[in-house]
C-alpha cells in the first residue's frame, strides 16, 4: 500500500493542545466528522466516547498524565491524538514506555506525522524512551489501529479507522509491534458441537466434575467485579502490553456497562470455591444505536431506551476470557476457555445474539488462536499496535510524505 502524498505544507497544519471545554467536546466527537461518508464507518455513540475520553469519567486519569492534541487547518479540526504517560504501566513494565491513542485524522501523511510528532515531543519531555500505541486510553480499553475489516459490522469498544492509516503511521517511523485478531462466531444450535470438549466435562446444571459455574448477580456486581478484576489480572499477567486493572477502573467499567448486562452475560468457573476461569460477553451497543446516530434526537433516545430495556441486541463481544495461573499449562487449564464459552452458549435461549465476536486475540497467542480457529477459519478484523524509539533530542522539524 502506498502512502497518499500530502498536498499541503506543514505550515498549513496547526497542532495545538486541547485546553478548553469546547475543544474537549470537539476532540471527543471528531471521528464522526472526519470519517462521515467513508465506506464501513458507523458513527460511535457520543455518550460511550465521553465515558472513554472525558477526564471526569475515565478512571485512567487517576494514574496517568494525558495530553490531548488536535490538528487544525484554516480553523477546521482535521485530526486528534492523545499522548499518554501511564505511571502504572511504567511501573509494571519497569520501562519508560509512553503511549499514544485516539489517533484519528484525515488520511494525509502531513497530518498524521504532525500529530505523532506532537505526542512524541510531549513524551520526550517526560524522559520517555519509546512510544507504543494506539491505546485509548489504556490497553484495557480500545486498542489498536484497524488495518483489516473496515467494511465489517461495527462492534462495541473496537475502534474504526480508514485503511490508509496503517501505512501513514509506518511512514512516520513506527514499526508493527503485534496484531490483534478478532473472529466472528455465528450462534446456532450446531455451534456448541464444534467445541472439542469431553462430554463428561461439559457443564450440566451448574456443575462440571468438581467445578462449579456462576452467573452475574446485579445485587452483588461490585463484589463479583472485584473477583473478576483479580482473575483478569492473574490470567492476563503474561500477555503483551498488559497493565493490571485497578479496582477503581473496574468500578468505573461496571457503572458504564451495567445497564447493558444480564446475568447470562457472565460465567465464572470455580474450583473448590476458588475462581479459575471467566468469560464475559458484552452486548454490542451499535445494534441499538447505529441508526440513531451519535447524538440522538428525543425520538432517538426513546428508541434507545426501549431497545435497551428489552435487550434488542443481535450481536455481542467476548471481552474477557482467561484462566488462572494456578491451572495454566495443565490439561484442565487448556479446556477451561472452551468450557466457559460452552456455558455461555448454553444460555443462548435467553440471549438474542445471532453472532459473537471473539477478540481481540494476540497473534502469537497460540492457545487462544487454536480455540478460535477451531470454530472460525480466519479472523474477520485485525487491529495493529506499533512501537517507536523516541529521540530525546527531538527537534521541531517534521517531514512530509512523497511516496
Amino acid at each position: 500500500m502506498q502512502c497518499e502524498a500530502s498536498n499541503v505544507l506543514m505550515t498549513d497544519i496547526d497542532i495545538r493542545p486541547v485546553s478548553t471545554r469546547q475543544e474537549l467536546n470537539q476532540f471527543i466527537t471528531l471521528p464522526s466528522k472526519l470519517y462521515q461518508g467513508m465506506e464501513g464507518f458507523v458513527e460511535p455513540f457520543n455518550m460511550e466516547q465521553t465515558h472513554l475520553l472525558h477526564p471526569r469519567h475515565s478512571a485512567v486519569f487517576r494514574h496517568a498524565d494525558i495530553q490531548y492534541f488536535m490538528a487544525w487547518r484554516h480553523g477546521t479540526p482535521i485530526g486528534r491524538i492523545a499522548a499518554i504517560l501511564d505511571h502504572r504501566a511504567i511501573e509494571h513494565w519497569n520501562e519508560r514506555i509512553g503511549g499514544f491513542g485516539a489517533l484519528d485524522a484525515l488520511p494525509e501523511q502531513a497530518i498524521v506525522t504532525a500529530l505523532l510528532n506532537a505526542a512524541e515531543k510531549w513524551l520526550a519531555q517526560h524522559k520517555v524512551t519509546s512510544i507504543r500505541g494506539p491505546v485509548t486510553l489504556s490497553g484495557n480499553a480500545e486498542t489498536g489501529t484497524l488495518v483489516e475489516g473496515q467494511r465489517s459490522d461495527p462492534m462495541i469498544a473496537m475502534p474504526w479507522h480508514p485503511p490508509e492509516l496503517d501505512a501513514l503511521i509506518r511512514y512516520a517511523g513506527y514499526e508493527k509491534a503485534t496484531d490483534l485478531l478478532s473472529y466472528r462466531l455465528e450462534i446456532n444450535a450446531d455451534t456448541e458441537k464444534k467445541f472439542k470438549v469431553p462430554s463428561n466435562l461439559r457443564p450440566e446444571k451448574g456443575r462440571l466434575n468438581g467445578f462449579t459455574t456462576r452467573s452475574l448477580s446485579k445485587r452483588e456486581i461490585l463484589s463479583q467485579g472485584e473477583i473478576l478484576r483479580k482473575l483478569y489480572n492473574d490470567a492476563w499477567s503474561h500477555k503483551y502490553n498488559f497493565v493490571p486493572m485497578e479496582d477503581y477502573e473496574m468500578t468505573a467499567m461496571i457503572a458504564q456497562i451495567k445497564p447493558l448486562l444480564r446475568p447470562e452475560n457472565y460465567v465464572q468457573i470455580d474450583q473448590n470455591g476458588t475462581p479459575v476461569a471467566m468469560a464475559m460477553v458484552l452486548p454490542n451497543l451499535y445494534d441499538i444505536t447505529k441508526d440513531i446516530g451519535g447524538s440522538p434526537s428525543v425520538i432517538g433516545w426513546l428508541r434507545f431506551g426501549y431497545r435497551l430495556l428489552f435487550h434488542r441486541f443481535e450481536s455481542a463481544r467476548v471481552i474477557l476470557l482467561g484462566v488462572s495461573s494456578r491451572v495454566r499449562g495443565t490439561l484442565m487449564g487448556s479446556l477451561l476457555p472452551s468450557l466457559a464459552i460452552v456455558e455461555l452458549l448454553n444460555r443462548r435461549h435467553t440471549l438474542p445474539y445471532k453472532w459473537v465476536e471473539l477478540g481481540w486475540i494476540l497473534e502469537d497467542d497460540t492457545n487462544m488462536r487454536n480455540l478460535a480457529e477451531s470454530l472460525v477459519p480466519s479472523p474477520y478484523k485485525t487491529h495493529r499496535l506499533y512501537e517507536k524509539t523516541i529521540n530525546q533530542d527531538k527537534k521541531d522539524e517534521t517531514r512530509t510524505a512523497s511516496s
